[in-house]
């Protein structure tokens, strides 16, 4: 029932940038535990990006720190991924996630991002 709807994916060139989106049907990211942002690349494990406890403070993995910011407007109930100075490393399918306080994380289906020349 609970559901997270992404969008914002796509091509870019090295050093553009792309902002990803995530919005939550049937749940408010206000009162989330925890929002943020994984990637799987091909041939890779799935890797945290970024997230967002409910206190506001923000975790970055070192990888994208300096180039990737994460925020959330609660009056869209939205969380946001803003990626600057993309490089092709970035190519991954990326995932929405969320810690609603039920013992699990929700999912959302994935965004495609696609870094190349």
């Amino acid at each position: 029932q609970v559901r997270l709807l992404e969008s914002g994916g796509g091509s870019a060139q090295p050093g553009g940038s792309l902002r990803l989106s995530c919005a939550a049907v049937g749940a408010e990211v206000s009162v989330a535990l925890m929002v943020g942002w994984y990637r799987q690349a091909p041939g890779k494990q799935r890797e945290l990006v970024a997230t967002m406890a409910r206190d506001g403070g923000n975790d970055y993995a070192d990888s994208v720190k300096g180039r990737f910011t994460l925020s959330r407007d609660n009056a869209e109930n939205t969380v946001y991924l803003q990626m600057n100075n993309l490089q092709p490393e970035d190519t991954a399918v990326y995932y929405c996630t969320a810690n609603f306080g039920e013992g699990y994380y929700i999912w959302g289906q994935g965004t495609q991002v696609t870094v190349s020349s």
